[in-house]
């Protein structure tokens, strides 16, 4: 027979990076977390409390705030699978999903599934950085298509263009400042402590996906520009023509000066 696998509650969405590891900060709910981990089974409120030597009530109401986190499961269930006669107790198991915090905001998980795609799609003739600036660019085009399907905002002339992407660079990370109409830095790269190690393969990357998502949100009269600064993004959006963009060895010059500049850069928190 099998087990009924009914919810305790309705799970809570998962919580940002800040907000679970502010519910961790107590003492007691990080060792019930450390258990349900460590157990790689479900586990009942009285398992927990013991462990952390509580009451069964005090451990129900930390194991509970770990769920409203999204950090744990839990449903009723009999913990070994084997039914018995009864109400089932409530068990509680890990969430399935990855707390991260970074200050300013790191997305190294986006360059790797880039590096990734290239390596399986590389074409023939194409070398590796060729491969990876054309899977990135291909990435930046669905997110560019994908934001001009959500948001329908019709023929977009520069202002509007720079308008639509401060805000899809904002949630990645970019830390976009617009200084002008038509003109926006982003002041964090996303990918940085890769770009240090690697400035012109990294740079010509996330050069290429910025430049994809501006074809796929079909932006009008905006480029996307390699402008290398030391503790800043290389790549700003700017009106066409208001600067001629980099290319081949000038480009490459131009991301390495970055390397010189990092050694003064008071790095991440």
């Amino acid at each position: 027979m099998a087990s009924d696998l009914t919810p305790a509650s309705p799970q809570a969405p998962a919580a940002s990076g800040v907000e679970a590891v502010s519910v961790l900060a107590d003492e007691v709910r990080r060792r019930l977390y450390a258990f349900v981990r460590r157990a790689h089974r479900p586990v009942t409120r009285e398992e927990a409390a013991g462990d952390a030597g509580i009451s069964a009530k005090l451990g129900a109401f930390h194991l509970d705030k770990l769920v409203a986190a999204g950090l744990l499961t839990s449903r009723y269930d009999n913990p070994d699978g084997i039914p018995r006669v009864g109400r089932k107790p409530k068990v509680y198991e890990p969430a399935a999903t990855d707390i991260r915090i970074s200050i300013p905001e790191r997305r190294p998980d986006v360059l790797a599934e880039i590096l990734i795609d290239a390596v399986l799609d590389q074409q023939q003739g194409e070398d590796a950085q060729a491969a990876a600036r054309r899977t990135a660019r291909h990435r930046g085009e669905e997110l560019g298509t994908a934001t001009r399907a959500s948001s329908r905002p019709g023929r977009l002339g520069p202002e509007r263009s720079v308008t639509l992407s401060q805000s899809v660079l904002e949630e990645h990370g970019f830390e976009p400042d617009r200084k002008a109409p038509t003109e926006l830095r982003l002041l964090n790269c996303p990918f940085r402590p890769l770009a240090v190690r690697s400035p012109e393969l990294v740079c010509g990357i996330n050069h290429a996906f910025l430049d994809g998502f501006l074809t796929g949100l079909q932006a009008g009269g905006i480029d996307a520009v390699l402008a290398p600064h030391p503790g800043r993004c290389c790549v700003e959006l700017r009106a066409t023509g208001s600067t001629a963009p980099l290319s081949g060895s000038a480009a490459g010059a131009a991301v390495n000066e970055l390397r010189a500049g990092t050694a003064e850069d008071p790095g991440d928190t």
